[in-house]
């Protein structure tokens, strides 16, 4: 909550607002706390003999993070990304920051506004509507989770 002015001066002057650049490029980025102190968890359960046995073959410090540590890191990193793409695009504050047109509203914000307590809500709409939200997400999830 406290970045959201910061960030809307820093996209208004990219000329970034109304445009999924704001809501796509920090995503891709990964600079979510979260996700740092996830990696870094996963990090320290990596044995140091590894790292040790890697330099003792010749390797310097740039291929001991591309042939050791790395591979080691595929399914922090694999986790890291599935999250972000479910919180992406689950997030509803960052579109209605950013996103003025509202042609260009995600499905996320649609669902929201197709429900009204005081006419009430069509709930085939509604349903149709989540159905098409969650298709993505359960796309990403078969990349990458063994389903029956």
């Amino acid at each position: 909550m406290v970045l959201n002015v910061p960030q809307y001066i820093l996209y208004d002057q990219a000329g970034w607002l109304d445009s999924y650049k704001p809501l796509m490029i920090p995503s891709m980025l990964a600079g979510d706390t979260y996700f740092v102190y996830m990696l870094i968890q996963f990090m320290r359960g990596i044995p140091r003999k590894l790292e040790e046995a890697a330099k003792i073959d010749g390797c310097n410090v740039m291929q001991t993070l591309w042939y050791v540590i790395l591979p080691m890191l595929k399914p922090s990193l694999v986790s890291c990304a599935f999250f972000q793409f479910m919180w992406a695009s689950n997030d509803f504050m960052g579109p209605l920051i950013y996103i003025n047109t509202v042609a260009k509203y995600p499905v996320s914000i649609f669902l929201r506004m197709s429900m009204d307590a005081d006419v009430g809500f069509e709930w085939n709409r509604v349903l149709a509507m989540s159905l098409i939200a969650i298709i993505p997400c359960l796309t990403a999830a078969r990349q990458f989770l063994p389903f029956g």
